[in-house]
């Protein structure tokens, strides 16, 4: 396992810790939400055959990570996550093509990219772990990280501008969000707004699809010309 590129932060402890999930995460979101993660994950991989250099944050047990792995054999990937506990999953998940991954224990909003430039970043679940201020400077810094038209795969909870945003999304995310501070210490209790967050770094919304009203959604974001987004389309399933 590849050492985090930045000395500890003096806040480092405030850090949310997801190392005693790692056994259970899998397990934990299947009781909770059954096969719609995964399909929200995964409703955009046809779309990534022809990346070759690959960021994938906050990824957890990896099984994003293999999926990709095993659907593109030619992306090299540089996965990033503070819990090691984690990453050891990932490692373990994605054994036969270890030739092909790097992993790095490091705070995602600190670490200095591995070996840019990337044409692929992934953020499953991750930024909502984060303030908006927080997206904002990451998408700030990975712009700079990234080839011409490289593309951002976004899976995140949302609160749709409706009743079922009111009275369902919104007390669902929060107790989402009073759990894991339980569970782990995070800190953030609401979702960030991402998608201002990284149209002001440039990117551009290409693709969108929602399931279950809207509570999950999962978005094709591209660094080249900007124009008009795609309209969200729902879908059942896969």
């Amino acid at each position: 396992m590849n050492a985090a590129a930045n000395p500890a932060r003096p806040d480092e402890r405030d850090l949310p810790d997801f190392n005693g999930l790692a056994a259970l995460y899998r397990w934990m979101e299947y009781a909770t939400f059954g096969p719609w993660l995964c399909w929200c994950r995964c409703a955009f991989l046809p779309e990534l055959k022809r990346s070759r250099r690959a960021l994938v944050l906050g990824d957890g047990d990896g099984r994003f990570t293999a999926r990709l792995l095993a659907t593109n054999a030619m992306v090299q990937m540089d996965a990033v996550d503070a819990s090691a506990s984690m990453l050891r999953s990932l490692l373990r998940r994605t054994e036969s093509h270890a030739y092909r991954v790097s992993v790095y224990c490091a705070d995602a909003c600190r670490w200095q990219a591995g070996s840019p430039p990337y044409d692929l970043i992934v953020t499953h679940f991750f930024l909502d772990c984060l303030t908006t201020a927080e997206v904002r400077n990451l998408a700030k810094r990975l712009r700079g990280a990234i080839a011409p038209g490289a593309l951002w795969l976004v899976s995140e909870f949302a609160v749709p501008q409706n009743r079922f945003g009111r009275w369902i999304a919104r007390p669902v995310v929060a107790v989402l969000y009073q759990a894991f501070g339980l569970l782990t210490g995070l800190k953030v209790r609401s979702l960030p707004d991402h998608v201002a967050s990284l149209r002001d770094a440039g990117f551009t919304l290409e693709k969108r699809r929602t399931w279950l009203g809207g509570l999950l959604v999962s978005q094709l974001w591209s660094a080249a010309t900007e124009k008009e987004p795609i309209p969200a389309a729902q879908s059942p399933g896969p």
